[in-house]
Formats: structure tokens, sequence, C-alpha cells
């Protein structure tokens, strides 16, 4: 059993679970730098440790992630295109350790899940979702692109208009149509999720782990590829768009607390 001295995010093993808590709720669990590197630290030494057979994501009842914390977002430039240096940036890191990650991945989502707090559960093999949950990607409302490979992966899952809507317009989708789309397994009330969660990483912990990485690796093996390349191209694009004039509007507005003016952009 173990537990991580870093607060903003809680590391836990026990009985072959990893888990993976954001604990910053007084900042919506908004994800900095140093907490990217928290959990891409978690990811590898739990693939490589044969004790942890399962990992599970949660936040609390009323907040999964807000996403990047702006603020910091801006200071550590992390959307640069994973050249070789930037790629061993913390969030490059999480996003590859978490889409090859070999071992079963648990998600337990209540509130709002914004940006990667979305985009990290298309690499998520099971989702269970609050009543309360939202699911947002405003990528293009602050000027930029998808990330995470979620261009290519959330058209194949909802099709390629429900993508669009929630890639181009950027609103919040709750839980009952992610549920709909398959985005999660089941919708159950907020305070169930993380226990409900827990119960089914258990049951994943407890069957022979050879056969679940080959399950996965055969569920995954047509499209790993494809992801690996689609989130290079994205963190070109992103890094490109990042210094363009909409996404400082976008930016410079929020720290401003306005409305962006993009009739110029």
């Amino acid at each position: 059993m173990s537990e991580s001295n870093r607060s903003d995010i809680l590391v836990h093993t026990e009985a072959g679970i990893r888990t993976i808590t954001f604990n910053r709720a007084d900042k919506k669990n908004s994800i900095t730098e140093a907490m990217y590197a928290t959990m891409a630290d978690a990811l590898e030494q739990a693939r490589d440790d044969v004790a942890v057979r399962c990992v599970v994501f949660q936040g609390d009842m009323a907040i999964f992630s807000a996403g990047n914390d702006i603020g910091d977002f801006l200071q550590q430039s992390a959307g640069g295109a994973p050249s070789q240096d930037a790629s061993q940036r913390p969030v490059w890191r999480f996003l590859r350790g978490i889409a090859d990650f070999p071992k079963p991945v648990v998600a337990a989502v209540c509130g709002p899940a914004v940006g990667i707090g979305t985009t990290l559960l298309l690499h998520c093999d099971l989702v269970y979702a609050g009543d309360n949950a939202a699911f947002s990607l405003p990528f293009v409302n602050l000027g930029l692109c998808p990330e995470a490979a979620s261009s290519l992966l959330l058209p194949q899952m909802l099709g390629y208009h429900r993508a669009a809507e929630a890639l181009l317009l950027g609103e919040p989708f709750m839980a009952e149509a992610a549920l709909e789309v398959g985005l999660v397994n089941r919708v159950v009330p907020p305070a169930e999720c993380n226990a409900l969660a827990q119960a089914q990483a258990r049951k994943l912990a407890a069957k022979p782990l050879s056969a679940l990485i080959e399950t996965k690796r055969l569920m995954k093996a047509s499209q790993a590829a494809q992801v690996a390349q689609r989130m290079g191209e994205e963190g070109a694009s992103f890094g490109r768009l990042m210094a363009g004039p909409a996404a400082k509007e976008a930016f410079t507005a929020f720290m401003e607390k306005r409305r962006p003016d993009f009739s110029k952009c």
C-alpha cells in the first residue's frame, strides 16, 4: 500500500489497483504541469509493476477536471509540438502514457470534465459517470485544436456529425448523451460513481493479467499507429495555433474576464 506525497494528485495502490485521484477541488481540479508529471510517473511505474493490474482515474462528486490550469498552461507553454525536447514535457509523457498503457484503465467521472478531462477518457477501457457529469471540448473556443487523438477517436466513437458538434461548437453534453454514444458504460448517482469504478477495478484485478493485456492489445491494435500519428499531428497544429492571434485573444480575454472578440482572427 502506498500514497503519493503530492497533494494535488493522490496516487494510491492497493490490492492490484492504482488509483489516481484529482485532489485540487478548490481549483476545479484544473491540471498543472506538476500534476501531469505525477500522473505520467504513476502510469510509467504501474506499467512496469507486476503487482499493479488496473488503474483508476477519479475526481470527487462535484468535479472531475476543468482541464488545464490556464495560468500554469500559459506559463509553462505546454502546448508546443512534441519535438525531441518538448516530447519529454509532462503533458506529452502523460498523453503517451495513457494512450499506450497496456493494462485496463477505469475512470469515474462526476461533474464537469473539460478538455483533457474528457479526452483522457477516450483512452480508458471502462468509464462510469455520475448523473451530474458534463463533458466539453472547448478547444476551438480557445483558438486551438483537439488533442489526445480526439480528432480521430471522437468521430469513430460518436460518428462524424456528433463529433463535429462537440468539437466545433465546444458546448457541454451531459451524462445520458455520453451513455447513448458509448463514451461511458453506465450512469449512476454521483455518490455511487467512485465506488462503482473501484468495484469494477477489483473484478479486473482478479482476472489473469496476461489475458487482460492481450485482449486489450488486440482490441486496440488496428488503431494504435493511427493514434500515435494523430497525436503528433494535433501537437504540431496545437503549437502553431497557440502562437496565433485567436489563441492570444482567447487567453487574454480569459485572464481579463471578458468575452473574446474573434472578429479579426
